[in-house]
């Protein structure tokens, strides 16, 4: 009986081994995002939240290693139009991840620059609440991607896309599908991603996220029209291994603040 225990009790600590090691092996070879969804429930609380990203909080990040930024709001035929801000920071790996808040707390530049906001009163918030999303990079697209875009950023349109699955099995499946050639189809297509990323925590698992950009509406548009006709996507999209993997799309369409980085 001892022996037995002796026996599972290697195994159990080869097998958490082995997954430390894969995990350490694996972590800084794809980008970790946060995305950061300010609910707001005023004009009072979005002019706060938006001093404090422009003025305190993107050059601590800066300061800390986060080279950009991304700022972004629902454009205004959006449903949920003035009622929230998307942050999405990149990470090269999850020391630095884990390190950020740290970081900030120990700048005393961000400190004095923010304490409006960090030191706002309980009944004077400056927001509702603050969603939260961890993601992934894709092993397909590792890193985040500025986009190459020329018009004015009150012009451009950038579209988050969240696609859920019914099943994890199913989930995976959409996954490979990106990693096997829907980025592709995409990069052929020069839709200007930012990110494609797979969803480690967040409230709508299982489900992917990825944001595309464009130069206005009309560009926006006009590449959906090419990507259904392609005919690489018709050949992937029958594809028996790839049915069904989508049980909800959640789009949004979003704009840069004038003080987002890209």
């Amino acid at each position: 009986m001892n022996q037995n225990k002796l026996i599972i009790t290697s195994l159990v600590f080869l097998f958490t081994f082995s997954l430390s090691f894969l995990s350490i092996a694996q972590d800084g070879k794809r980008d970790l995002y946060e995305l950061k969804i300010y609910h707001i429930a005023n004009d009072a609380q979005e002019k706060m939240v938006d001093e404090y990203l422009k003025s305190a909080f993107i050059p601590a990040a800066h300061r800390a290693g986060v080279s950009e930024v991304g700022v972004f709001k629902p454009l205004p035929s959006e449903e949920d139009a003035g009622e929230k801000i998307y942050v999405f920071l990149p990470f090269k790996n999850s020391k630095a991840y884990f390190q950020f808040q740290s970081k900030l707390d120990k700048d005393q530049t961000y400190q004095n620059a923010g304490r409006d906001y960090i030191y706002a009163a309980h009944d004077n918030a400056p927001f509702a609440r603050i969603e939260s999303r961890l993601l992934q990079a894709f092993t397909g697209n590792p890193r985040m991607n500025t986009p190459n875009l020329t018009a004015p950023k009150s012009q451009r349109v950038y579209e988050l896309r969240s696609y859920e699955a019914a099943t994890e099995r199913l989930y995976r499946q959409k996954v490979k599908m990106f990693n096997s050639g829907e980025i592709d189809i995409f990069d052929k297509l020069d839709f200007n991603p930012v990110f494609y990323a797979e969803t480690l925590a967040g409230g709508t698992m299982p489900n992917l996220m990825y944001l595309t950009t464009f130069e206005n509406m009309e560009e926006r548009d006009a590449h959906w029209d090419a990507f259904r006709v392609d005919p690489d996507w018709e050949a992937m999209k029958d594809l028996e291994e790839y049915r069904n993997t989508v049980s909800k799309n959640v789009t949004r369409l979003l704009r840069p603040t004038d003080y987002s980085d890209f």
